[in-house]
């Protein structure tokens, strides 16, 4: 067995940025055991999109087309990746954790009779048994567990997303594309695509802005979160919440930041009335600054702030987005 494989994830025909982060952490571990990056691509009409994967950091690619793959669904995609993982027999699969991998992974790794380390947040070879080495949260985020694998491969892992930096596109880069015959057994698909329903989404999506302002339950109420809306579109960033809020009806849950809900990883991250949970850290952790805004000092939140203003956000937080707004306009 050789060779790192990733598990390539494709979106209205577009290769998601989240497969190009793990290229680029199975970049870092193929200096040190000397192996080939490849990723499989699985979809119907997806052979044009392997160049890419080149350029951004891959060997090889492995491109599996199916009709039955053009929309997802889990028996189809893991009969399809089964299949490919068993031919290349990899010593490493990585994948980043989003929803359809979250789906597929587990069944993967039973199917492959192998473990598997889910929301890694770090990768390394350990220096004495050369194995994989896997960084990961326990205990609802509170604390971080290091994994080494045993040996048996392949090493099965999924890597959070927004923890590694994509590689930059190197047009000079070539590689081997290589097509994989999947006929798959249309018995196997248990399940029917009825209708998709698409989120409207208006301005920065969360996950990719470079600001965010985040609210908490402190706030007292879904109104307060207009200010929150109105300096986050003054800064050209997106507004999220802590799970409390959201729980409460103030926002919708697609808004909510944490363990449950979504990774956010920007320059800044401004929490305002967040006490910090370890649940909710674990969602923003990553951001290059955290400033916190809360009247209680001994809030958790202080513990992971870059910079922190103790005091009641009605009389901060306003103060804050007129100093914001006179420097905009000068």
């Amino acid at each position: 067995m050789s060779g790192i494989l990733i598990l390539g994830e494709i979106a209205e025909n577009v290769v998601l940025p989240s497969t190009f982060e793990v290229i680029a952490a199975a970049r870092e571990l193929s200096g040190d055991l000397n192996e080939e990056v490849v990723v499989c691509l699985v979809g119907k009409n997806v052979k044009g999109l392997a160049d890419g994967l080149i350029k951004g950091g891959a060997d090889k690619v492995y491109v599996g087309e199916n009709e039955h793959l053009e929309t997802f669904q889990q028996e189809v995609y893991l009969a399809a990746f089964e299949r490919i993982c068993k031919e290349i027999q990899p010593s490493i699969i990585l994948a980043s954790k989003t929803d359809k991998i979250s789906q597929i992974a587990p069944r993967l790794a039973f199917r492959l009779g192998v473990g598997l380390a889910q929301d890694c947040l770090a990768l390394s070879v350990d220096s004495d048994s050369k194995n994989l080495k896997a960084t990961r949260p326990v205990f609802g985020g509170n604390a971080n567990a290091v994994i080494i694998f045993n040996g048996s491969t392949p090493c099965f892992a999924t890597v959070r997303t927004k923890v590694f930096e994509p590689l930059n596109q190197d047009t000079s880069r070539s590689g081997a594309i290589i097509e994989v015959d999947l006929s798959i057994d249309k018995s196997i698909i248990k399940t029917k695509l009825v209708e998709t329903v698409k989120e409207k989404v208006e301005g920065i999506r969360l996950e990719a802005a470079p600001i965010v302002i985040a609210g908490g339950r402190g706030l007292g109420g879904p109104d307060p979160f207009k200010q929150l809306e109105e300096l986050a579109k003054l800064l050209g960033g997106a507004m999220g919440a802590s799970r409390a809020a959201c729980d409460a009806g103030w926002l919708d849950h697609s808004y909510q930041v944490g363990l449950t809900g979504k990774t956010v990883t920007p320059n800044l991250y401004l929490a305002v009335a967040i006490s910090g949970a370890s649940q909710h850290m674990a969602g923003c952790s990553a951001s290059k600054n955290i400033v916190a805004i809360n009247k209680d000092a001994d809030a958790n939140i202080f513990k992971d702030a870059r910079y922190g203003v103790t005091g009641d956000w009605k009389t901060v937080l306003p103060a804050f987005i007129e100093t914001v707004k006179e420097l905009i306009n000068d």
